[in-house]
Order: C-alpha cells, then sequence, then structure tokens
C-alpha cells in the first residue's frame, strides 16, 4: 500500500528551511564569481527583516554593485585611453614641428650656399684695368692680350673672384708664379705674375678670399695682376674678363 499524506493544506516552510536556502544560493554565486564579497550585517544577522529577503534580491543588490565597480573600471580605461591619445597627439606634432624646423634650416643653409656660388668680387679691390682683353702688340705670343691687366703694386692682396677648387699653384712660364682655379660653373680663373702664393693645389676657396700678392715675376714690364678666364684649362680657350665679372654682378 503506497504511503499518502493526508488532505488539505500543509504547513508552511520554516524560517530555517528558508534561511538555509538563500545561504545555498549566495554559496553559488560566490563560487561562480558573481560576488565578490557578502560578508555583511545584513547577511550575519539571523532572524533579521534582510535575512528574510529572496535570494533574487539578494542577488539583484549585489549585481547593483558589481555594475558599479564594471562601470568605474569603464572610465578609468577610458581615460587612460585619452590621455594616451593625447599624448600621441603630442608626440605627431612635435615630430611634424621638428620636421619643418629642420626643412627650414636645410633651406636657409641651400640659399646660403646658392648666394655663395653666385657671389662674385673682382681680384683686386679698388683697382681699375690698365691693360684691356685683346690687346695687339708684340708683348704677347699670341699677338693679343688673353687676359686684363689689374694696375696693383707688389704685394697687394690677390682674392678669388669666385667659389672655386685650386687646380694650379705655382710656377707658370711667361705668367710667372701663377694660380688657377676652377669656378663653380667649369670655367677657370687665371692669377698671373704673383710675389707669394698662399695657396695649395686641391684646396677649396671662397668668394673674396685671399690667395696670393701680386708682383712682377715672368714675362713683364712692371708689377701688375694678370687676370685671364677659360673656358677649359686649355690655353686659347680665352673669354672677356670683364664681360664674365659683368655678368656675375661685378662692374669694374
Amino acid at each position: 500500500m503506497a504511503f499518502t499524506c493526508a488532505t488539505g493544506k500543509h504547513r508552511r516552510q520554516g524560517r530555517v528551511t528558508r534561511t538555509t536556502t538563500n545561504a545555498m544560493g549566495l554559496a553559488a554565486l560566490t563560487t561562480t564569481g558573481v560576488i565578490g564579497t557578502l560578508t555583511s550585517p545584513a547577511f550575519a544577522a539571523d532572524g533579521s527583516a534582510e535575512a528574510e529577503q529572496t535570494g533574487l534580491t539578494q542577488a539583484l543588490s549585489v549585481g547593483d554593485a558589481v555594475a558599479e565597480h564594471i562601470k568605474a573600471q569603464a572610465t578609468a580605461q577610458e581615460r587612460a585611453m585619452e590621455r594616451k591619445q593625447a599624448a600621441e597627439a603630442a608626440r605627431r606634432q612635435a615630430a611634424a614641428e621638428a620636421k619643418k624646423e629642420r626643412e627650414a634650416e636645410e633651406h636657409a643653409a641651400r640659399e646660403a650656399e646658392r648666394k655663395l656660388l653666385n657671389t662674385c668680387v673682382a681680384p683686386i679691390s679698388g683697382s681699375y684695368v690698365s691693360t684691356a682683353y685683346r690687346s695687339g702688340g708684340t708683348l704677347w705670343s699670341s699677338g693679343t692680350h688673353t687676359g686684363i691687366d689689374f694696375h696693383a703694386a707688389s704685394g697687394t692682396p690677390v682674392h678669388a673672384v669666385g667659389a672655386g677648387t685650386v687646380v694650379e699653384a705655382g710656377w707658370g712660364g711667361a705668367y710667372g708664379y701663377q694660380i688657377v682655379l676652377r669656378m663653380h660653373d667649369g670655367t677657370y680663373t687665371q692669377y698671373g705674375h704673383l710675389s707669394s702664393i698662399g695657396v695649395n693645389v686641391g684646396q677649396s676657396v671662397t668668394p673674396g678670399e685671399q690667395i696670393a700678392l701680386s708682383g712682377a715675376t715672368g714675362n713683364v714690364t712692371g708689377p701688375h695682376l694678370h687676370f685671364e678666364v677659360r673656358t677649359s684649362a686649355d690655353y686659347g680657350s680665352d673669354i672677356d674678363p670683364v664681360a664674365y665679372l659683368r655678368t656675375h654682378g661685378v662692374h669694374l
């Protein structure tokens, strides 16, 4: 015969049983990580109003705390990202400014170099042409003067007319002691009848740099500076020195 219970209303569940059930639910939430800490006076006080709450109410209350914690973490991460982005933007701006400054310096250097290359001066300061280009006579082996002569006493400073490189520095036969410069534009300038040479072959010179002292060495009738311009290093490729200097801004 099967065991049966009497019909009618059964006795409601006791407080001890409900409390045990709630505790088991909270323990399960703690084990799964949903609730980090449940130790509070509300759960410890047996018989209080909080102890009478259902497990769902307790879970919702703890869930609100977890949500606030997650929100605070998200806010902190967002602020950290904003700081990182601001730092990256500042780094990019500093790099752009440094690049702009470097480009400006490079541009200024190129402009200074271009200005230097295009600068030209007279080989003798405050002097004048005493013998013109292509002057005829028996004094020159070719029959005409291949350069121009500047009036200058012995020992007068001689200057490079422009930027160039020394390709000859020494005795030049009828030219006496001479210097030949290869200019930046590929032409050659010659300084003859010198009494003293102040540069060496291979040396670079700048416009107006003193390279020698004038004199009366070689085939001369008196002290002066012979200045000649050639399109190549070969004799006979001479061009008008006055026109050359004029095209470079020097008017004699």
